[in-house]
């Protein structure tokens, strides 16, 4: 790879772009090497391993195979599936460890989500090139990572908790020159990503002694007495390593013995039908777990409690420090729950993370009598995220730390909970920074617990909850979702239109969304006469010239297009564009949508000489003004290549298609209308250039 100049690198996901790195930033990437021992791995090597040796030896084995399995190639990556609480995390961590010398870099990425891999490389680029990533944002830090990778090879890339195996493709493909290492709850999927070691609980042998060294220490060999105890105490908790290490975590912390701890307990499991509920197991031990710790430091449990809401890895100190009156406060109170194994540090103690079984089972309790129907810790965890919202600056890097939290939260949240208004503002933000970055095609969770709030808040007919409806709707039609927007455009235009009035501002603009809605679902002759009608009423209220009249025009133009009336359509998108140039300049987002549109018209009227030039400028334009990965200049790409294909010109035609297709792929996923499209149209292109290549082969 040439680095002499600019670059650009694809990262995937909710953040996927073609970030353009610049001459310096690619400089750097050939310059910086490794610091000795580099690496960010959660913990020591000094923790408890015990009968996990063989799936040790094995995942060293496949990791370093020749042939097929070379490490170069992506089946050099390994997937360890298993259900929660099993210790997939715990074994890829001591082989981390165990082998971290024979790496250049070992680099642990919170791979949850594909925004989420993204911020791990980003803090990648920070710990290697601090000198260029401390002046860029989150995007630029990932980008340069992968490049990075690319060009310092014999890594370690540990992908801790995948929940779609597809999240890995493009890294394994991207990255051939290191070991990829993936631990996921999934177990299907993984065919066609990586081989699978799925991993199961210990044996009753491995499992005692776990539990006995955590209990007693490992210089201290247990009496026959408690090895037999720790056997029937392991058994009932199902030789499950998360319970286990909780277990002896309280017995060492308390100096409970282990028949008094197992009368505690109480029977966890039915070892007559055998199997284990982890649920179960891991409420039976942490009721007195809890007990314990609170004896100890109150403030502990209500720091876990907090957390239980939020997402399970890389919470921050600084989210968490509301809920202590100092930071020393804050320190200790995190250290007795890690002493009690119920949380871990980040390798820089900045951030702790919670076992996710564990918050499932700190999440089904019962309310507090005296919480106004909030569970233990949800007002807490509620009560952070505004603190954290309302305090930090609103830069990209600090919303990408708390975006992951406040979605946590949201997909969390308990039937009938309480509704915030302060809380729907902290979700309305995100969604709104979402939004401006493109991904508003993400939103449609947090908005729809905007109005959910606003709903129980303000009641259906309010401005607040009208205007939350209308920004849902939105979300749902930039997802591919009209089905689902209609109905939501057509309730909000009603009360609208009763609240305001039929000619107020909002009614129009609430109008002309619905009739797009119309159009984008294939019902223009439904959208005509809704347009036809704003317009009208803009051109009074507004003039000929006001940025909403060009939209309503541009939009009426679509409906006429869509229904075939083009002798109608391409005068009102000319007049548009005209009027957009002279009124907003010719780089303003409405007017590149009203140039790529008379591009479509163009085109839709088999005047390609006219078509083709509009589109290069307009993806030229919305390459530089809105990204590479931006819904409308992925929309501009697949645009231009179809007319290049209808000119002929398929050498030019398919390389669109082809980039086009990843990024659809990676920003709105496999499924999404867009993404299915560009997919049919790449297939088109590549069967009509296999036929002009051989034109005497029948198809």
């Amino acid at each position: 790879m040439a680095v002499d100049g600019n670059v650009g690198v694809a990262i995937t996901g909710d953040d996927a772009q073609v970030v353009i790195l610049p001459a310096a930033a690619v400089r750097w990437v050939r310059e910086v090497e490794a610091p000795p021992g580099a690496g960010n791995l959660p913990g020591s090597a000094s923790g408890v391993f015990v009968g996990r040796e063989g799936e040790l030896a094995e995942l060293r084995r496949l990791l370093t195979a020749k042939g097929e399995a070379a490490v170069t190639q992506v089946s050099g990556a390994r997937a360890i599936h298993g259900l929660g609480g099993i210790g997939k995390s715990a074994l890829v961590l001591h082989y981390a460890h165990a082998f971290r010398h024979t790496y250049t870099l070992v680099w642990w990425i919170n791979a949850t989500s594909p925004k989420q891999i993204a911020a791990s490389l980003a803090d990648l680029a920070m710990r290697v090139c601090p000198q260029w990533a401390t002046t860029t944002g989150v995007r630029e830090r990932a980008a340069w990572a992968i490049l990075w990778l690319q060009w310092h090879p014999g890594w370690l890339l540990v992908f801790d908790n995948v929940e779609d195996p597809r999240d890995l493709r493009h890294y394994l493909g991207t990255l051939p020159d290191g070991h990829h290492l993936a631990t996921s709850r999934t177990a299907t999927g993984w065919h066609t990503i990586a081989p699978v070691m799925p991993l199961g609980l210990l044996d009753a042998d491995a499992a005692v002694k776990l539990l006995c060294t955590i209990a007693f220490g490992s210089e201290s060999a247990p009496t026959p007495q408690q090895y037999q105890d720790a056997a029937s105490l392991a058994a009932e908790l199902g030789y499950l390593p998360l319970a286990l290490e909780q277990a002896g975590a309280y017995l060492f912390e308390t100096g409970t013995s282990l028949a008094d701890y197992r009368a505690m307990l109480g029977k966890v499991i039915d070892t007559a039908v055998g199997g284990i509920d982890p649920e179960r197991t891991i409420a039976s031990i942490w009721r007195h777990t809890l007990a314990a710790i609170e004896q100890k430091n109150p403030q502990a449990v209500t720091l876990l409690n907090a957390m239980a809401w939020l997402a399970p890895d890389a919470t921050p100190r600084t989210l968490l420090a509301p809920l202590c009156p100092d930071s020393r406060a804050l320190g200790e109170a995190l250290g007795a729950l890690h002493a009690y194994n119920m949380i871990s540090y980040s390798a820089d103690h900045r951030s702790v993370s919670v076992h996710r079984l564990v918050q499932t089972v700190l999440r089904n309790r019962t309310p507090d009598k005296e919480s106004s129907g909030y569970p233990p810790g949800r007002q807490d965890a509620e009560r952070l995220l505004q603190e954290a919202a309302r305090t930090r600056g609103i830069n990209d890097q600090q919303w990408e730390e708390l975006l992951p939290h406040v979605i946590a939260f949201t997909e969390s949240t308990p039937p009938q909970s309480p509704a915030s208004f302060e809380t729907a503002g902290v979700l309305q933000a995100v969604a709104q920074y979402l939004d401006d970055a493109g991904r508003n095609t993400h939103t449609t969770r947090l908005r729809e617990a905007v109005v959910a709030q606003y709903e129980q808040l303000f009641g259906d007919a309010d401005m607040r909850t009208l205007t939350s409806r209308t920004d849902l709707a939105n979300a749902y039609q930039d997802a591919g979702c009209p089905s689902k927007a209609i109905p939501l455009y057509e309730a909000t235009l009603a009360l609208i239109e009763e609240t305001l009035g039929v000619a107020h501002p909002q009614t129009l603009t609430n109008r002309n969304n619905l009739a797009n809605a119309y159009t984008d679902s294939g019902r223009p002759t439904h959208a005509i006469p809704l347009l036809e009608s704003v317009l009208t009423q803009s051109r009074k209220l507004l003039g000929e010239t006001h940025p909403h009249t060009l939209i309503n025009r541009n939009n009426l133009a679509n409906a006429y297009k869509a229904s075939g009336d083009l002798a109608r359509a391409i005068p009102l998108y000319e007049a548009t564009l005209t009027q957009s140039e002279e009124t907003l300049g010719g780089i303003h987002p409405d007017t590149l949508i009203s140039r790529n549109n008379l591009a479509s018209a163009y085109k839709a009227a088999g005047d390609l000489a006219r078509a083709i030039p509009l589109y290069e400028t307009t993806l030229k334009l919305r390459e530089t003004r809105l990204g590479e990965t931006h819904p409308h200049t992925l929309n501009s790409r697949n645009n231009l290549a179809s007319a290049y294909k209808a000119a002929g010109d398929l050498a030019r035609a398919i390389p669109l298609y082809e980039t086009t297709l990843k990024l659809r792929e990676e920003v709105l996923g496999e499924t999404h209308p867009h993404t299915v499209i560009s997919r049919n149209n790449l297939v088109d292109a590549r069967r009509a250039a296999q036929a002009v290549q051989q034109p005497d082969r029948a198809p």
